[in-house]
């Protein structure tokens, strides 16, 4: 069986994610799974994919950064399909469609994926370097608090006896914003 992935970052990236479902739909998927999250959060839609999956069958995604942010969690993933006797077919990599059935796709797969974290770390570095300049030029100020901003109405709502959990969904903040915004 063929079952899909699809992961868009955020909620109004729905173009996004049709095209990818409809790419998996032409590639043969009969099962896709499809979420709207952020790589580097928990994706439990991923995860209930992987869980999903069974000897012989194949996760199939688009591109390699749909899966995994990084090497070592795209090899961790490769792994445990691996050892589960599931294969992973990637649509589009480089151009190219790979395949970890075959030991050339595994090879293109550890090659790519090695060159795609060293291009994610160099940007990162140019990243960093730019804020630092930015810093030093006085134009960079990093983003004003959200919750801070909002203490005010956090200590409104929760005198009115609404629970941290409640006060951190209404705002669109963190509980441990709330609880530090309490504190303070």
């Amino acid at each position: 069986m063929l079952a899909g992935y699809a992961r868009t970052s955020t909620t109004d990236q729905t173009a996004g994610l049709d095209h990818q479902i409809a790419l998996l739909k032409a590639a043969g998927c009969e099962r896709i799974f499809s979420e709207h999250a952020s790589g580097a959060k928990q994706r439990d839609t991923l995860d209930e994919a992987l869980r999903f999956v069974r000897q012989d069958d194949i996760l199939v995604v688009t591109k390699m950064d749909r899966l995994a942010r990084d090497l070592r969690s795209l090899l961790a993933v490769v792994d445990d399909l691996e050892r589960r006797g599931v294969g992973l077919r990637i649509l589009d990599f480089a151009g190219e469609t790979i395949n970890t059935r075959s030991a050339t796709g595994k090879l293109q797969l550890a090659m790519f994926a090695a060159f795609a974290e060293f291009e994610r770390q160099m940007m990162l570095e140019r990243q960093r370097a730019g804020i630092e300049k930015a810093k030093a030029d006085g134009k960079y100020t990093g983003r004003k608090p959200k919750a801070m901003n909002q203490a005010d109405k956090i200590r409104e709502l929760a005198s009115l006896g609404a629970t941290r959990s409640a006060i951190a969904a209404d705002l669109g903040i963190s509980e441990r914003s709330v609880y530090r915004a309490l504190s303070a």
